[in-house]
């Protein structure tokens, strides 16, 4: 079991990391070792404090932080469980275009294409791989109310993600990062997203049921697992004639 000196070694800064940080970080590295999978319950507060021979204030400061960042969920009376992209309520947290209207609508994945290939420099560079490495792409339609609204284009390590195929994301139900997740043991925590207005080329045009030439808004998105670690590149293609792209700032 890895404990508090041991994490405070091979953690080593020469800045000072307040005692709920450091909690926090050996916290996540037993995310990152399985011992809580999504959907289950950490011990509690006091076992906790226990475990790492701190105080019970002290732990609930890391947990807070960490429920915060929708790495863990508190449910009253129930305890503390691993947060899952399999609820209802964090299944679309990564999707930020709706209507105007401000109306949540029913989203349809469908799949056009699953491919397995080399990675591309660019790629390579967002995803932290050498150049040719092994890669998926995905590309994918996001249709709202039955309109095509956005067009992803999804970039995957294959080393992560061995037997992803056109057959096993056709037939999985729920989201994308939610399959990433129960059949990978990939769980997508944040993302870093960068927006460009562009124009639809032919691709886009056919599958968006646009003018060529149609303004678009691409969201070029890493997500990141437990450790930093980036394991998801995507680029949207939005049509945002009757939807806009929502964030809240804090």
């Amino acid at each position: 079991m890895i404990n508090l000196h041991t994490m405070m070694h091979v953690q080593a800064s020469p800045s000072f990391r307040p005692l709920y940080e450091q909690i926090k970080i050996l916290l996540t590295q037993s995310l990152i070792a399985g011992e809580w999978r999504p959907g289950e319950s950490i011990p509690s507060e006091i076992e906790l404090a226990g475990r790492f021979r701190v105080s019970q204030g002290t732990v609930r400061k890391a947990v807070d932080e960490l429920a915060a960042e929708h790495i863990l969920v508190r449910r009253q009376g129930k305890g503390t469980f691993v947060a899952t992209h399999a609820e209802p309520q964090v299944r679309h947290r990564f999707l930020r275009v709706i209507a105007d209207s401000g109306e949540r609508e029913p989203v349809e994945s469908r799949l056009v294409d699953c491919k397995r290939g080399k990675a591309p420099a660019v790629a390579g560079k967002a995803l932290g791989l050498k150049t040719g490495a092994a890669i998926f792409t995905i590309k994918r339609l996001l249709v709202f109310s039955g309109q095509p609204m956005i067009f992803d284009e999804i970039t995957l390590p294959e080393a992560m993600f061995k037997g992803l195929s056109q057959e096993r994301l056709t037939s999985y139900k729920n989201s994308y990062y939610s399959l990433y997740e129960s059949q990978y043991g990939v769980r997508m925590i944040r993302a870093e997203e960068r927006l460009k207005a562009v124009v639809a080329d032919p691709k886009a045009a056919q599958l968006l049921e646009i003018d060529l030439g149609a303004p678009l808004l691409c969201v070029d998105r890493i997500a990141y697992t437990y450790g930093d670690r980036p394991v998801e590149w995507r680029r949207g293609y939005c049509n945002t004639d009757t939807h806009c792209y929502v964030n809240e700032l804090t």
